[in-house]
């Protein structure tokens, strides 16, 4: 069996075609907002969203959305999002010249009967246990989103209390141009 290494490879992407976009904006209030909005209104589908302050300046947050091609053309998604005012910087980046991750936390309900099953699961996807109690355990794999949708499912055998996944944050692989943060 060939083990997903969580922190490095390629990842394999579904059939349906995304577009990755890093989005620089400024970290004032109601940007996000207006960005939602701005999908909302446009009819476009956004399949993952991610928000962070961005590198080391605090007055810059990075905004990773991945849309479906589906919804609308690329041209028409960058064109409306350079149109609003705290947007900085937009890149978009291919998913075969991306390194992207994701976080997939999960707790599920232990006994005696499940726990070595669980253990082999968990180990077989390169995913941690950051939480025990008597009933249960708190998993996390930090990893490719197709490491993540092949331990989600495998842990479907499994009585599963909660399950949550960040959304995908993606940088463009080395050698390629890299996105670059303006000067405060």
């Amino acid at each position: 069996m060939n083990v997903p290494e969580p922190f490095a490879g390629e990842s394999t992407h579904s059939p349906v075609r995304h577009h990755i976009l890093s989005v620089l904006v400024e970290n004032k209030s109601g940007v996000l907002a207006r960005i939602a909005g701005l999908f909302a209104r446009r009819g476009f589908n956004i399949y993952s969203l991610a928000v962070a302050p961005s590198e080391s300046h605090a007055r810059y947050s990075r905004v990773t959305i991945v849309v479906d091609a589906e919804s609308a053309p690329l041209e028409q998604i960058v064109g409306q999002l350079d149109k609003l005012v705290n947007v900085v910087d937009i890149t978009d980046i291919a998913p075969r010249e991306a390194v992207e991750r994701e976080l997939l936390l999960a707790t599920i309900k232990t006994d005696v009967a499940n726990r070595t099953p669980l253990l082999d699961t968990l180990g077989n996807a390169g995913a941690a246990i950051v939480d025990v109690d008597p009933g249960a355990v708190t998993v996390m794999l930090a990893g490719t989103p197709s490491a993540c949708d092949d331990l989600e499912r495998a842990l479907e055998a499994f009585a599963e209390v909660e399950l949550h996944r960040t959304g995908r944050v993606a940088l463009p692989r080395l050698g390629r141009s890299t996105p670059t943060t303006p000067e405060p």
